[in-house]
C-alpha cells in the first residue's frame, strides 16, 4: 500500500538493509504503491484519534444512560463499514492521502465510544473483588486483536500480494462480531434473560455501591477531584507509549531494522502476546494481593501501575541503543510491552474504584484525553524520523521515556482506589449523619452505665 521509503540521505547510524526492498516490491506489485512521506504517514496513523477523542465524552453519558451494550456495538460497527470500504476510497481517489484522512477521521468518532461503554458495561457487571482480574481480561482484549491482526495482516498480503484483502477480512469479521453481539449480550443483569435468580441477587449485592437511578453527573466535583486529575495524568503517560509502540513499532521494523512485510507481521505481534499473558497473571495477582489483605486497594493500584510505566520507559531505551542487532532490539520491545501488561489491573479499572455510577463518563475523560496522544505521538515520530535514522528514532523513545516517568509521578502523589464522596452524595450524606447521632447516643449512654455501676 505504502511505497517503501527511500532516501539517499546515508548515516553511519542508519542499519544496512538486507532483502526488505525485494520483500515490499513482491507483495504490492498488483497496485500501484503510494509514495507519501514520514509526516504524511504520520498524518494518516494520527486521524483516526481526532475522531477518537471527539465521541469519547458522549459515549460515556449515552453508554449510562441507554446501556452500554448500543454505543459499543453501534461504535464497532461502524468502523467495520469504513474499514470495509477503506480500499475502494484509496483506489477511486489515486491515493489523495487527504480523502483517507478525512475517512479515518470518521472511523475514529464510530470507535471513540467503545470505552466509554465498556467501563460503563464492566460498573454493572463485576464486583469489586474480581475487578483487576475481570477488568483486564476484557480490557487486554485489545492486545489478542493486535496480534491476531499483525500475523494475519502480514500473511494475507504476502499470500494474496494484495494490500486490500486485510481490510476485508478485519471489516466483515467486525461485521460478524457486532451480529453476535446484539444476540448474546445485555448492559445490566436485571436485562439479561439467560442469568439465574440466584446470580442476579449475588450482582445485585455485591454492586450495591452502584445505583440504577439515573443521576446527574457532578461535572465540577469531576474535574477537581485530584485523584482522577492523577488518573489522567497515568493514562497520558500510558497512552503516550502504547501509541507509539502500535502506531511506530512497524514503522523501526521496516524502516530501521529492515524486516521484509510478512517478517515485520510475526515480529511485531510477539510484544503483545508477552504483554497479554503478563497482564493475565498481573490481574489474578492484584485482586488476590488485595482480597488476602496483603495490599490495599490504592497502595495495589499505584504499585502495578509504577511496574507498567517504568519497566516498559527502561526497556524502550534500551532497545534504542541495541543498535542493529534485529533480534536483540526485538527482545528489548518484548520486555517493555511485558511490563506494560500490569498496567490494566493498575489504573486502566481505577475509574470504577472512584465512581462507579459514573464510570462511562469517567472513562470518556480519562481515555479521551489520553487519546490525544494518539495525535501527537505518530505525527512527532514521523516529523522527527525522515530520514530514518536510529539516532533520529532514539530522540523519540527518550521523550517516551520521559513522559512515561513524569506521569507516573504525579499518579503515584494524588491517585487512590477508594470511592470518591461525590459518586453516591446521599449515601455519604446518611453515613455521616448514622456516625454524628451513633456518637452523641454513645456521649449520652456512658453517665447511665456510670451510675448504674455506683449504685451496684
Amino acid at each position: 500500500m505504502v511505497a517503501p521509503s527511500s532516501s539517499s540521505f546515508y548515516d553511519p547510524d542508519s542499519c544496512p538493509s538486507e532483502n526488505a526492498n525485494k520483500s515490499h516490491n513482491s507483495v504490492t506489485n498488483q497496485d500501484l504503491l503510494y509514495d507519501w512521506d514520514e509526516t504524511t504517514k504520520g498524518l494518516i496513523l494520527s486521524s483516526f484519534f481526532w475522531g477518537y477523542v471527539v465521541t469519547h465524552l458522549p459515549g460515556g453519558v449515552l453508554a449510562e444512560k441507554f446501556g452500554g451494550k448500543y454505543s459499543l456495538g453501534l461504535g464497532i460497527l461502524s468502523t467495520a463499514v469504513f474499514t470495509l470500504i477503506t480500499p475502494w476510497v484509496i483506489r477511486s481517489t489515486n491515493g489523495n492521502w487527504k480523502i483517507l484522512v478525512a475517512l479515518r477521521v470518521i472511523m475514529g468518532l464510530g470507535e471513540g465510544t467503545t470505552y466509554p461503554a465498556l467501563n460503563a458495561l464492566l460498573a454493572k457487571w463485576v464486583p469489586l473483588h474480581e475487578r483487576g482480574k475481570i477488568g483486564t481480561l476484557v480490557y487486554a482484549g485489545s492486545q489478542i486483536g493486535t496480534i491476531v491482526s499483525n500475523s494475519i495482516s502480514g500473511a494475507l498480503i504476502n499470500a494474496t500480494r494484495d494490500w486490500s484483502s486485510v481490510f476485508y477480512v478485519f471489516g466483515a469479521a467486525g461485521v460478524i462480531w457486532y451480529i453476535l453481539w446484539q444476540l448474546l449480550c445485555y448492559s445490566e443483569p436485571e436485562s439479561h434473560p439467560f442469568i439465574s435468580d440466584d446470580e442476579r441477587t449475588y450482582l445485585k449485592k455485591e454492586l450495591e455501591n452502584v445505583s440504577e437511578e439515573k443521576r446527574k453527573i457532578p461535572w465540577k466535583d469531576i474535574f477537581t477531584s485530584p485523584p482522577l486529575l492523577a488518573l489522567v495524568a497515568a493514562q497520558i503517560g500510558h497512552d503516550w507509549g502504547f501509541f507509539t509502540m502500535v502506531t511506530d513499532l512497524p514503522t523501526y521494523m521496516s524502516d530501521v531494522l529492515k524486516f521484509n512485510v510478512k517478517e515485520n507481521g510475526i515480529w511485531t505481534s510477539v510484544p503483545y502476546m508477552v504483554m497479554w499473558l503478563v497482564s493475565m497473571g498481573s490481574g489474578w495477582l492484584c485482586d488476590w494481593l488485595v482480597s488476602a489483605g496483603y495490599m490495599k486497594i490504592t497502595f495495589a493500584r499505584k504499585f502495578f501501575t509504577s511496574i507498567a510505566s517504568v519497566g516498559p520507559a527502561i526497556f524502550i531505551m534500551a532497545a534504542s541503543y541495541s543498535g542493529c542487532d534485529r533480534y536483540l532490539t526485538v527482545a528489548m520491545f518484548t520486555v517493555a510491552m511485558g511490563f506494560m501488561g500490569p498496567f490494566y489491573c493498575g489504573m486502566k479499572v481505577n475509574a470504577l474504584d472512584l465512581a462507579p455510577n459514573y464510570a462511562g463518563t469517567l472513562m470518556a475523560i480519562v481515555n479521551g484525553i489520553g487519546a490525544f496522544t494518539g495525535i501527537i505521538a505518530p505525527y512527532l515520530a514521523g516529523a522527527l524520523t525522515e530520514d530514518h535514522t536510529l539516532k533520529q528514532w532514539r530522540t523519540v523513545f527518550w521523550i517516551t521515556f520521559a513522559i512515561f516517568m513524569a506521569t507516573n509521578i504525579i499518579y503515584c502523589l494524588f491517585g487512590s482506589g477508594e470511592e470518591q464522596d461525590w459518586n453516591d452524595p446521599a449515601k455519604r450524606k446518611q453515613q455521616e449523619l448514622d456516625s454524628k447521632y451513633g456518637s452523641i447516643a454513645n456521649k449520652t449512654s456512658k453517665p447511665e452505665s456510670s451510675l448504674e455501676n455506683s449504685t451496684v
